[in-house]
């Protein structure tokens, strides 16, 4: 048996326009444009890594713009929502910042004895800031991306966490358990599964009727896992192709190697391996600044640059700390 993973490596999901993903994800969640570089399965399309300074798995949210693309609907099997870490005391900051950015937001929100903030991406994806008790240690054991638009005390941490909608629950938890996932706590119809690691360790399974979902922009793709080395993921490899589960071949992403499995459950895991960061540095410029292609596409630099629209991290534009109380009870989502 391979050893447990200590919690997610990245999540993936679908938007429509690069630009405004950009302007969204750097220029008010105030993470870092990592690196840009394309899907290697379609060079003619983005992919889009933000997370902290050097893309710690993690901290990773990447997306695949498709401007071209009919909207997703979120529903069965898919992964529901992601959620950032950000500091205890920050929601309020939080919750004025991003409705100054006319960004719809409900909460803060009580649950599992964390507070947290809904609201979506300008395509629909829902997101989530959580923050723990004003006692609690931080809990993602990285340094957030701190020359960014967000004040270093407010800014986002790490990935907290997704929550999945399942066409079978217990098959996904048992998905969870085998990766090294254990049983938390539950309530009404979330279950929540914690890996051992000291960031990004939740998934929980949502048992709630939902109509079927919709691959597009506004959803989620998959949830990245880490593993140790690409020997384990062969083991792993081993082990869920003599489960009968649906699992790729092991994959070069040149960031990491992974592989892809698609469990009883419906929704689509990675593993990937662990590596010191996703930021790449292209020709000119720093991490996410220009398009970094691996070595094997670089004779097709031209074309690819040629189809592909020239992106602009915005600057940053700080702003002070404002205060608010407001706690409620978790809802449906």
């Amino acid at each position: 048996m391979p050893p447990d993973t200590p919690g997610l490596h990245h999540v993936t999901g679908l938007v429509g326009d690069a630009q405004t993903a950009v302007d969204f994800y750097a220029g008010v969640l105030g993470l870092r444009l990592a690196t840009q570089t394309v899907n290697f399965e379609d060079i003619l399309q983005h992919h889009l890594y933000f997370g902290d300074a050097v893309g710690t798995p993690g901290t990773v949210l990447t997306h695949f713009p498709d401007p071209h693309a009919d909207p997703g609907r979120v529903g069965k099997p898919q992964v529901a929502s992601v959620a950032f870490v950000v500091p205890a005391d920050s929601l309020e900051y939080w919750r004025d910042r991003l409705v100054d950015h006319d960004v719809a937001v409900e909460g803060p929100l009580e649950r599992f004895e964390e507070r947290v903030l809904r609201f979506e991406d300008p395509d629909g994806t829902r997101l989530e800031l959580v923050a723990g008790p004003p006692d609690a240690p931080d809990p993602s054991g990285v340094e957030p991306w701190t020359d960014g638009p967000v004040p270093d005390d407010a800014a986002v941490r790490a990935l907290h966490g997704v929550s999945t909608l399942s066409v079978n629950p217990y098959a996904t938890a048992g998905t969870l358990e085998t990766l090294g996932f254990e049983y938390e706590t539950e309530l009404d119809d979330r279950a929540r599964y914690r890996a051992a690691g000291d960031r990004a360790t939740v998934v929980d399974v949502l048992d709630r009727d939902a109509e079927f979902g919709r691959e597009g922009p506004g959803t989620l793709h998959h949830v990245a896992v880490r593993v140790g080395s690409e020997g384990e993921l062969h083991e792993w490899r081993e082990l869920f192709d003599d489960r009968g589960h649906d699992v790729s071949r092991v994959k070069d992403r040149h960031f990491f190697h992974s592989l892809y499995v698609r469990e009883p459950g419906g929704v689509l895991f990675e593993l990937a391996t662990e590596s010191d960061g996703v930021a790449a540095s292209g020709p000119e410029g720093g991490p996410g600044e220009s398009l970094h292609l691996p070595d094997w596409f670089e004779r097709d630099r031209d074309l690819i640059e040629s189809q592909l629209p020239e992106l602009t991290v915005p600057e940053a534009t700080a702003r002070a700390d404002d205060t608010a109380d407001t706690v409620d009870t978790d809802s449906d989502r």
